[in-house]
């Protein structure tokens, strides 16, 4: 599988055959910061239909109305009775359908939802009254899996990802009246050919999840910008400003950083971009002890953007990971976009700034977003509380390899979590997939989505969750391929739960790691249900998993580039594969922190290993 040296117009050819002219329609870049703009918000009550058989989308013939010749015909016409002496036959209303809360998955809302999966129509009325030479863009955080979206009845696109942000400009589209309408179609089916694939260990949540909005930006607006320090160099500011608009050639753009004294004039090319290199000598490094954010202004014409960002460097040096220069360990946990205490996806910043906190409390310096992109929200907050992130697309397990629409589906999820959080200090590793299986066609999706990533951003790690093998001299072997193409050798061992014997037996095992570069432990960890009590070897027992991570730790203890670790998992969350009645019933219980809130034993173990290792590393 070598598409990655296909010509680009049969790789075109190709994608349009597996996911269809539509899904060509592709954006042409995010706004960078869209959530700071002047925004209007469409959260709160959305109307939504129940649509299993998608008979608001396809006619009889199972052709979809939006490619008919009059685009008509599906639910989101948002069609209306008429007054004529022979109405129409509808066969829905919007207006009189219930309602779900946006943002929100529809499982947690309503109980007969709990495991839909397949399509929900949802209608939003708003008004806004479009401003002479004003541009507009329709803004959703994240929508499960594939959608669907329409404004005022006319189609604006359809895309493909559940947890990387969509836009479309609605400029012109917009009723002039003020009286407007955006109804979308939500369908979180699994695929085989999808990113993530059919089979996953966590609920799949669907609708509209996180924040809505249209965005207003002048008919010429800074569009995009990354502003950091370059590469290794805590010395230089670096970056560029990427202006939109008819206007963007020759323009003046200002940099200005107050607390510093920076103030940098540029001028765009003809294509509206401007780059900089600058000293920074006077800027105090971002780091998790002293999370120090500067005021940056980026000001072009009538556009303005403000941003608050820090500034820091990351690097590996043998197996040292250096942050700013010094050597580091990441004391980590893995955390998935859930709020454990109410039921359903995290919907907002209370949610998400508990599980950070909670992270603090532990004695974490470092936080794992698996298995998907998380908030952008959640990365701003990281930056705020001084958590390093690693930042991981949902290449998870078994993913069709071999389909050029997948890896398509791949970068384009990586692209904008990359694009997303380019700016953010925190985010110091982007991770291109998780305990994906060995062979040639994984090796060449794998490591084209590496390449990727440093053609994006080449100041920041890339890691992947490695596979490894046992063999029967108890020696557990690190040496996938795709480690080589890395920056750190991650990987996941569940030792004590899976397999190797007790709690106590697993000390036994050594490790035997090709590469020398710095050793992250992706995941380890075994179930508890908090309250159940017995002894070190009673399976399920919050006994059980405390004696797991004593002797987990004594065990990777013997590894001599260990910088660092990101057990499973910060709390119990929902997955529908953990089905025992008694002891998971839909969660997947190797949380720390129970479903309830209660820390469990192993908590506290962990959380004073993180004391012994910040004071070897930080003084702390």
């Amino acid at each position: 599988m070598l598409f990655r040296s296909w010509p680009s117009r049969l790789a075109a050819l190709l994608l349009a055959l597996f996911v269809g002219p539509i899904a060509l329609r592709a954006q042409s870049g995010l706004i960078q910061n869209a959530p700071a703009r002047r925004v209007l918000s469409l959260n709160g009550s959305w109307n939504y239909i129940i649509d299993p058989y998608e008979n608001g989308f396809y006619d009889y013939r199972r052709e979809a109305f939006d490619q008919s010749k009059t685009g008509k015909g599906g639910y989101y016409d948002n069609q209306k009775p008429s007054s004529s002496q022979e109405p129409e036959l509808i066969e829905y209303d919007f207006d009189h359908s219930p309602a779900l809360q946006v943002p929100g998955d529809w499982n947690s809302q309503d109980p007969k939802l709990l495991y839909y999966e397949g399509t929900i129509w949802l209608k939003k009325n708003f008004k806004l009254l479009p401003t002479a030479g004003k541009r507009y863009f329709l803004y959703f955080g994240a929508i499960n899996y594939e959608a669907h979206i329409y404004l005022n009845g006319k189609k604006l696109g359809m895309h493909r990802g559940g947890f990387t942000p969509i836009q479309y400009e609605v400029t012109g589209k917009l009723d002039p009246s003020g009286d407007n309408f955006v109804v979308v179609k939500a369908d979180n089916t699994r695929h085989a050919d999808a990113v993530p694939t059919i089979n996953t260990d966590w609920w799949n949540y669907g609708g509209i999840t996180r924040d809505v909005f249209v965005a207003e930006a002048p008919g010429t607006f800074i569009k995009d910008y990354e502003v950091q320090l370059a590469k290794n160099d805590p010395g230089t500011l670096a970056g560029y400003v990427q202006l939109n608009g008819a206007s963007r050639a020759s323009q003046t753009v200002t940099l200005t950083i107050a607390e510093t004294g920076i103030k940098q004039t540029l001028k765009t090319d003809s294509a509206g971009r401007a780059t900089f290199r600058c000293p920074a000598k006077k800027l105090q490094l971002w780091s998790p002890q002293s999370p120090k954010r500067y005021a940056v202004s980026l000001a072009s014409g009538a556009d303005a953007v403000q941003d608050r960002i820090g500034f820091r460097t990351i690097q590996t040096k043998g197996q040292d990971i250096l942050l700013n220069g010094k050597p580091t360990f990441l004391r980590g946990i893995s955390i998935h976009d859930e709020n454990p205490l109410i039921p359903g996806r995290a919907r907002g910043e209370g949610d998400l700034r508990m599980l950070l906190t909670w992270a603090k409390e532990l004695g974490c310096n470092y936080v794992r977003l698996a298995h998907y992109p998380h908030n952008e929200l959640m990365l701003k907050l990281a930056d705020e509380l001084g958590l390093l992130v690693w930042a991981e697309v949902p290449v998870y397990w078994t993913i069709a390899w071999e389909n050029p629409a997948t890896y398509q589906n791949a970068e384009a999820q990586l692209s904008d979590l990359i694009s997303m959080g380019k700016n953010r200090a925190s985010v110091v590793v982007w991770s291109v997939g998780n305990e994906t299986p060995l062979g040639d066609p994984r090796l060449n999706f794998m490591t084209s989505l590496v390449k990727k990533a440093r053609s994006l951003d080449d100041t920041r790690l890339v890691a992947a969750a490695l596979e490894l093998h046992r063999t029967p001299d108890n020696v557990m072997h690190v040496d996938d391929p795709l480690g080589e193409y890395l920056d750190l050798t991650s990987f996941n061992e569940y030792a004590g739960w899976y397999w190797g014997g007790l709690p106590g037996e697993i000390t036994k095992y050594t490790f035997d790691i090709k590469y020398n570069k710095p050793v992250i432990i992706s995941e380890f960890g075994g179930d508890a249900l908090a309250g159940y009590h017995g002894d070190a070897n009673t399976r399920w027992s919050e006994e059980y998993q405390e004696a797991l991570y004593v002797n987990q730790l004594k065990m990777l203890g013997t590894i001599p580039g260990l910088r660092g670790m990101t057990p499973w998992i910060l709390t119990d969350f929902r997955a529908t594969r953990r089905q025992h009645p008694v002891y998971q019933n839909g969660f997947n219980r190797k949380g720390l922190i129970s479903s309830t809130g209660t820390k469990k034993k192993a908590f506290f173990v962990l959380q004073e290993y993180y004391r012994q290792q910040a004071r070897k590393y930080d003084g702390q």
